[in-house]
């Protein structure tokens, strides 16, 4: 028989999940403290050990370390809070196979613990190397190379940058979903797709789908298959996203704009690993590593009842920020020489280089649409300039003239928060004028959206279609300047 120990000194959560564990066929004993639980190891064997990380008399770091040392056949789950995710995963790096958070779902516990003794990670032996215990059979003679990114993703040089490539290198490997979080335009699909070129699921799909431009009605056919005939214009059989993506990387953008109808269809199909097209009755298991990305602050939709709590705490199981440009200093730089190489590839072009003007201006602009903003601009910059290097004249007019101070001597991106033109409060340290090129050009574009959702009665998909540009963009500009 599989034999189980629990060690918690939260005696209720203990008593409950032996039970569990024992109606679902295993040999289950506890333990109240760090050293009841080492001495119930001596005194019989167990192929799993299931610790809560905090102990009255020790940690779950130490008792990690312990039970490795002394048994190293023993395999190791954390049972930690949801502000302990970070520690959980070093220890993961340190040999545990995997982390399960409170609150505690019987099926998830009962999934981990499954899969465990399937895999035999449980029974194997940890290697010297500790961190080839989290990798699949198949996947550890790969566990040195080195981490390989995205095509469009551009390693910088920057304390920001580094910790970026630090968080992608440690979490691809394992399982675990993962929110991106950060501004619109700072590379979070380019994050996503490192992750999974960098994880055992490399060889199978990445699908990538947006969120922000799915309709209330279209939205669960996109994420879960039809049937031909299901509903009236159904005329053929459609795969969803999830079912597309079985087996490899399911990427979500933009996951706040889902209504809570689709949020509560998510949720039973994260919980249950199942999927079922509409118009069907057949359930198809789904094997699907999530990650999610969001320009909004996921948390204040929970406290507002725009995002579900459940679904939240699913996909967040390991998150990462993406620093916006403004906080990647010379990094702004090496981005801008990048995207102007791929420019003079497309153009036929030999720019060479940015003059110091440029750089002065670029390292101290606002970057308000980040990566996409700066590749962009450079695009422009490379068709424009005259010689074979890109000068003030070449770059748009609100970038040339704009004004801000910042400190010298090293002309350095002063890493502040600068809010939208017509928020409320005001940066005392930007020193620029009220009616300037760029803020008149801004309040032109804001009465523009205005007049334009005013004529169609705010509807945002004719709206976008007057004003030439997608939903997502149109929902980003409405955001910026606070429109409600």
């Amino acid at each position: 028989m599989k034999r189980i120990l629990i060690i918690d000194d939260e005696v209720n959560v203990a008593l409950l999940l032996s039970k569990f564990l024992t109606r679902n066929g295993f040999d289950v004993s506890t333990a109240s403290s760090g050293t009841g639980g080492m001495e119930a190891l001596k005194n019989g064997e167990y192929q799993l050990v299931l610790c809560d990380f905090r102990l009255e008399d020790t940690d779950g770091r130490e008792m990690l370390r312990n039970i490795k040392i002394q048994y190293p056949k023993t395999g190791v789950i954390i049972i930690t809070g949801y502000s302990d995710i970070k520690m959980a995963v070093e220890l993961i790096k340190m040999g545990a196979y995997d982390y399960i958070t409170k609150p505690l779902y019987p099926d998830e516990i009962l999934n981990t613990i499954n899969k465990a003794f399937e895999t035999h990670h449980a029974l194997v032996e940890v290697d010297e190397e500790p961190q080839a215990a989290i990798l699949p059979e198949k996947t550890k003679s790969n566990a040195a190379k080195k981490t390989v990114f995205a095509a469009e993703f551009v390693t910088g040089t920057s304390r920001a940058s580094k910790e970026l490539a630090r968080q992608i290198e440690l979490v691809a490997p394992t399982n675990y979903s993962v929110i991106i979080l950060g501004e619109s335009g700072t590379g979070k699909e380019s994050v996503a797709k490192s992750i999974h070129l960098n994880s055992p699921r490399h060889n199978q799909p990445f699908i990538a789908m947006d969120c922000g431009s799915l309709t209330k009605e279209l939205a669960a056919s996109e994420f879960f298959g039809h049937e031909k005939g299901s509903f009236t214009g159904a005329l053929y059989t459609k795969i969803g996203h999830f079912e597309m993506a079985n087996g490899g990387t399911l990427f979500l953008d933009e996951v706040g704009n889902l209504s809570y109808e689709i949020q509560a269809a998510l949720l039973r199909t994260v919980q249950e690993r199942k999927v079922k097209r509409i118009g069907s009755t057949k359930e198809i298991d789904l094997d699907v590593r999530i990650i999610i990305a969001t320009n909004e602050n996921l948390q204040e939709g929970i406290q507002k009842g725009r995002f579900r709590e459940d679904l939240y705490h699913r996909f967040n199981e390991f998150s990462i920020y993406m620093p916006p440009l403004r906080e990647r200093g010379h990094d702004i730089i090496l981005l801008a020489e990048h995207f102007l190489r791929i420019a003079n590839q497309e153009l036929g072009r030999n720019v060479e280089s940015l003059s110091q003007e440029v750089v002065d201006c670029f390292m101290n602009y606002r970057w308000q649409g980040n990566i996409r903003e700066l590749k962009n601009v450079i695009r422009r910059a490379a068709l424009l300039a005259e010689g074979n290097e890109i000068t003030l004249k070449a770059l748009p007019l609100e970038m040339s003239t704009y004004k801000l101070s910042y400190e010298a001597p090293n002309h350095h991106y002063a890493q502040q928060q600068h809010p939208s033109p017509y928020a409320a409060a005001e940066v005392p340290e930007v020193k620029e004028p009220r009616h300037d090129l760029k803020n008149a050009a801004l309040e032109a574009e804001y009465e523009t959206i205005i007049r334009v959702l005013r004529e169609v009665n705010f509807n945002k998909t004719k709206a976008a279609e007057i004003l030439n540009i997608d939903r997502k963009t149109l929902y980003n500009k409405m955001k910026a300047i606070n429109l409600k």
